[in-house]
């Protein structure tokens, strides 16, 4: 089947949602398998790793590799294979029955035996004047990806959760500082994480402050950012209220998000998937208590970064998305020799 063929009219083995990282790996498998898997690319076909100029912790590239042409790698391997990919987003699916039926934001439908969800997680912009200009290019929300291009730099890191204090102690092995940057004077995170920035000499605080602006280009990468302060915090709504802060420039040489991820699961909405409070998809261990990519309904499997809020690396979505595959494949063998239609929901 090429690109341009309607997919409508097919009830396809098994669909991908998502052609980051781990939707490319279950491709490669899925594909490899002879199940002809068909990947549907979503609004940032790619994902997050897209946005990463230099991959060097990703095995097998000794010298490293440039985000887009491990993604562009990666879908002509799936391709060779047999994979078919479109473009479209998933507005709804309905899993009540089998096949299963996606709805696409184009009026479009698919329908397939087998789904494994690999759509990833939008990490959360604060809205500086330049992000979208210096994504990747000094600004990063990942410090376990990035952080070992800042050594010797002065960095800042956004947020006040355990996720900025984790980040904001893995740059203080290669930054020379690091400056955790909150909008309030106390932080979210747990005490114990917070103890630990706080004890630590190359962690500094700004509190009441937000990010209003980054400075640089992509040739030099982030140089500099405008911070805005309010001493009872949330400056950006005050400015925005007409209440005087302060501003000030600092010379940095980056500087990381860490306000969160929201996954992309949205369109899984009334269904039966079961998803945490902020919306990542639960996965089930088998009978032996070993952990699979299986949700609890059948014939729904979830990989990468949308069943997963710590790691969120490309070595490990790859993994899941491998597992998801395997687990595809197995599942597709045992449903035709049940030819069940209606898919079990487990508690």
């Amino acid at each position: 089947m090429s690109e341009a063929t309607d997919t409508t009219a097919t009830v396809h083995d098994v669909v991908i949602v998502g052609s980051g990282v781990a939707g490319l790996s279950a491709a490669v498998y899925a594909a490899r398998a002879d199940l002809e898997p068909l990947v549907l690319e979503g609004p940032e076909p790619g994902g997050q790793l897209t946005l990463t100029t230099d991959v060097e912790n990703y095995l097998g590239f000794p010298e490293g590799i440039g985000g887009m042409e491990l993604i562009q790698n990666g879908k002509d391997q799936a391709k060779r294979f047999g994979a078919t990919f479109t473009h479209g987003t998933v507005d709804r699916a309905r899993l009540e029955e089998r096949p299963f039926e996606l709805e696409l934001a184009n009026g479009e439908r698919l329908q397939a035996r087998a789904l494994i969800v690999a759509s990833g997680a939008s990490a959360r912009w604060v809205g500086a004047e330049n992000e979208d200009e210096l994504v990747g290019y000094g600004l990063s929300t990942c410090a376990t990806c990035d952080g070992a291009f800042h050594r010797g730099d002065d960095v800042l890191v956004i947020g006040g959760g355990d996720s900025a204090m984790e980040e904001a102690l893995f740059l203080a092995k290669f930054a020379d500082t690091v400056t955790i940057v909150h909008r309030r004077d106390e932080l979210r995170a747990s005490e114990i994480m917070a103890e630990r920035a706080r004890d630590h000499e190359a962690i500094e605080f700004r509190w009441n402050t937000e990010l209003e602006a980054l400075h640089g280009s992509r040739e030099e990468g982030v140089t500099g950012a405008t911070l805005i302060t309010h001493p009872e915090g949330y400056p950006s709504e005050k400015a925005e209220e007409g209440v005087g802060v302060d501003r000030v420039t600092v010379d940095v040489g980056g500087v990381f998000y860490a306000i969160g991820h929201t996954p992309n699961t949205e369109f899984l909405s009334g269904t039966d998937v079961e998803r945490d409070e902020e919306g990542y998809l639960h996965t089930r261990p088998d009978d032996d208590g070993r952990p699979t990519t299986e949700t609890n309904v059948e014939g729904v499997f979830a990989a990468g970064d949308v069943a997963d809020p710590r790691y969120r690396q490309a070595i490990t979505a790859a993994g899941t998305g491998s597992m998801a595959a395997l687990d595809a494949e197995a599942f597709l063998e045992t449903l035709e020799r049940t030819d069940a239609t209606t898919p079990e929901v487990l508690p």
